[in-house]
C-alpha cells in the first residue's frame, strides 16, 4: 500500500541521488569519463554509530563515492561485507538509482513527518558526534528509499569542498581518497 509523501516531500529538497553498482570502479569510470562528473572523493570502510537496520543492530559496513553534478550530489557505494542493510538483501537494487537523499536540521522532525507518512524506517544510526540518518520506505519497496540525514558538525565545509572542486575540474585526479 503506497503511503502519502507529503510530510516528507516538506523537509527539504532532494541533495543527491545515489546508486549501488554491481562494478563500483566501472560506475566510477562512467561518471567521470562520460558524464563529466567529478571529482569523486572516496570514503572507505564507514560505519554508523549504534547502526538497525529493521529495527535490529548490525555492523554493516560500506565505502562511498562522493561528486557533484552541479549542486546535486551523485554517490557511489560499495558494501563491504554481507550485514544486513539496504545494501544486501531485497533492498539492494543495483545499477540504477537506489535512494535520493534530502539534508535536514532535525531528524526528530523528519522522524516525526515519516510516522506522519506512514513510512517504515529501514536504517537508522549515528553519523560521527552529532550527525544521524535514517532511510526510509515510504510505500515504494526497493529502488524507492529516502534517506534523510541531519550531517554532522563539519559536513558543510566538507560538501563545499566537494562542489567548488567540481565546478572547475578540468578532468584531472578523478578519484580521490579522504581519510
Amino acid at each position: 500500500m503506497m503511503t502519502t509523501l507529503g510530510p516528507i516531500k516538506k523537509l527539504a529538497p532532494i541533495e543527491q541521488l545515489a546508486y549501488l553498482p554491481t562494478d563500483f570502479d566501472a560506475a566510477l569510470r562512467y561518471w567521470t569519463e562520460t558524464v563529466g562528473v567529478g571529482p569523486f572523493f572516496v570514503m572507505e570502510n564507514i560505519r554508523l554509530g549504534d547502526m538497525k537496520y529493521r529495527g535490529q543492530p548490525t555492523d554493516a559496513v560500506f565505502s562511498l563515492a562522493i561528486g557533484y553534478w552541479g549542486d546535486i550530489q551523485i554517490e557511489l557505494i560499495r558494501p563491504e561485507n554481507d550485514a544486513p542493510s539496504i545494501y544486501n538483501g531485497e533492498y539492494a537494487v543495483t545499477d540504477r538509482v537506489h535512494h535520493v537523499c534530502l539534508f535536514v536540521n532535525s531528524i526528530a522532525e523528519a522522524r516525526t513527518a515519516c510516522a506522519e507518512a506512514g513510512a517504515e524506517i529501514l536504517v537508522e544510526g549515528k553519523v560521527g558526534e552529532d550527525g544521524e540518518v535514517i532511510y526510509v520506505d515510504a510505500g515504494g519497496g526497493p529502488g524507492h528509499i529516502i534517506e534523510i540525514l541531519q550531517p554532522m558538525s563539519g559536513s558543510e565545509t566538507l560538501f563545499a569542498m566537494m562542489r567548488d572542486a567540481a565546478r572547475d575540474w578540468d578532468g584531472t585526479d578523478p578519484v580521490r581518497i579522504l581519510a
